[in-house]
């Protein structure tokens, strides 16, 4: 009776303990590659004091050689964004002088409307003779 349980439990054996170690195969896989990569002898190399100096060395040397292209490159970039930020806010200024206009006839149109329906508006000199009297 015990037999055909355990002939299904060794059965079955191979496929569960590859499920449950899949997922430390790949861990152990990840941290293999992050060890190549962290160890690379060319990376270790580009650490050294004397590289990192000459390519510090190297690096002012040619900022130093280019540096009136450099400051003209900068000066053309930094007239090209003002340009840029002049544009849009002349754009937005032209969209909010439409919205207030749109805004306006609407107003207007809703007085008309008022008038035309029997509502009388008040006048705006019978206003001022009220309020100065």
């Amino acid at each position: 009776m015990m037999q055909p349980m355990m002939t299904e439990a060794a059965r079955q054996a191979p496929q569960v303990m590859g499920e449950m170690m899949k997922p430390m195969v790949i861990g152990a896989g990840g941290y293999a590659a992050a060890r190549v990569l962290t160890t690379n002898p060319a990376l270790s190399f580009l650490r050294t004091p004397l590289v990192v100096f000459a390519a510090g060395v190297t690096t002012g040397y040619l900022l130093h050689k280019y540096r009136r292209e450099i400051i003209q490159a900068v000066t053309k970039a930094a007239d090209m964004g003002r340009d840029f930020v002049l544009q849009q806010k002349e754009s937005l200024d032209d969209l909010v002088a439409e919205a207030q206009e749109g805004n306006e006839a609407e107003a207007k149109a809703e007085v008309e409307a008022k008038v035309e329906a029997g509502a009388p508006a008040a006048k705006p000199r019978a206003r001022k003779a009220a309020a100065s009297a």
